[in-house]
């Protein structure tokens, strides 16, 4: 494909996507995958940054009913997150054509990458590096969603979602109308952690209104392979926006060790 920006067709949708840094090479792509209100450009200027950081190739798109992205079809199923992972990111990597990635996930693109990693086998993904991750959801994130569902209706959000998104009642409603979803309360994807066989950083901050600190000790309890964590003081549901200093140093540290971890592999691995 082409590196540079553009639209590709995944899950029957055509997703925009840019790119930053060099040409996949040797090096693992990291692939970045977005939070449920999130697009290419919300992720701001982060993805250059890590390019730049770590000399990595970085591949940033949007999802079906996000940026410039074809819109989503609603409802979305309860199980949206694992077929995200299992039915349009092999395509997205795919696409990109190179032979090794490192996933990157914020959010429901945390759960999403965490998915790919369980139910998909693909020696290709050699690292996970999770931001604010959900693998259940819990009272006090539901709480703040809804809260979320009454600023949509009573102030500007949606006309400042419209700045980046081509619909901002699709993915809006794409998202909160899910979560909220009386079924969704049940919602439990951990048993994935138990099949992961790569490494995995897992980010969050402390104060993250969201999700308590119960989703990063759930990998660090269920985790078979090698897991890091940081938690970032002072931050709350995006610390690569509230810390973005702290929070680039361990995805930096993150990478050098698995680059390390790659050269020491015997050759053919």
């Amino acid at each position: 494909m082409n590196w540079g920006s553009g639209h590709l067709t995944a899950g029957g949708k055509a997703l925009e996507y840019t790119t930053f840094g060099p040409e996949p090479g040797e090096a693992p792509v990291v692939v970045m995958l977005h939070e449920g209100l999130g697009s290419a450009a919300l992720w701001r200027d982060v993805p250059a940054r890590i390019a730049e950081a770590t000399g990595l190739s970085v591949f940033v798109f949007s999802r079906a009913g996000y940026g410039q992205s074809d819109l989503a079809d609603l409802p979305r199923p309860l199980d949206y997150m694992t077929r995200e992972a299992t039915e349009v990111l092999p395509e997205v990597l795919d696409h990109i054509g190179a032979a090794r990635y490192i996933l990157l996930g914020h959010s429901d693109g945390a759960t999403i990458a965490a998915e790919y990693a369980g139910r998909v086998e693909d020696m290709r993904v050699r690292g996970l590096i999770l931001i604010a991750p959900h693998f259940f959801t819990e009272e006090m994130g539901l709480a703040e969603i809804a809260k979320a569902g009454e600023a949509y209706r009573t102030t500007d959000l949606k006309q400042k979602m419209a700045r980046y998104h081509r619909d901002p009642d699709n993915t809006f409603r794409g998202w909160n109308d899910s979560w909220l979803a009386p079924g969704f309360k049940s919602w439990n994807v951990a048993e994935v952690i138990d099949y992961w066989r790569i490494p995995c950083l897992a980010i969050q901050g402390r104060d993250d209104q969201y999700g308590t600190l119960a989703q990063i000790e759930e990998i660090e309890t269920r985790a078979y392979s090698p897991v890091d964590t940081a938690i970032i003081d002072g931050a709350c549901h995006a610390p690569h926006l509230e810390a973005p200093e702290e929070t680039l140093a361990a995805i930096v540290a993150f990478c050098d060790h698995l680059a390390v971890m790659e050269a020491a592999e015997p050759e053919g691995v």
